[in-house]
């Protein structure tokens, strides 16, 4: 089954980074509140960007890496 990095933008213009196997679910689990203690906080308005990977050890990777990164570099990561 594969894995998805996804990037969401959310209230007040931060992003949130996290990784699934079902990213319409995940998403809908963020907007309801019930995904991420942040996205609570800040609720996503939408998703800017996803990647798709075969193993989980691989996203988990990807998505530390993401982490990381500066706010203006995060869009990029997934050109």
């Amino acid at each position: 089954m594969p894995w998805i990095l996804y990037l969401l933008e959310c209230k007040g213009g931060s992003f949130y980074a996290g990784i699934t196997n079902n990213l319409e679910a995940r998403f809908q689990a963020h907007i309801e509140g019930r995904g991420a203690k942040y996205t609570r906080a800040y609720p996503p308005i939408k998703i800017l960007a996803q990647k798709v990977y075969l193993d989980r050890s691989e996203v988990s990777k990807a998505e530390s890496q993401l982490k990381s990164l500066p706010k203006y570099k995060k869009l990029a990561f997934f050109e």
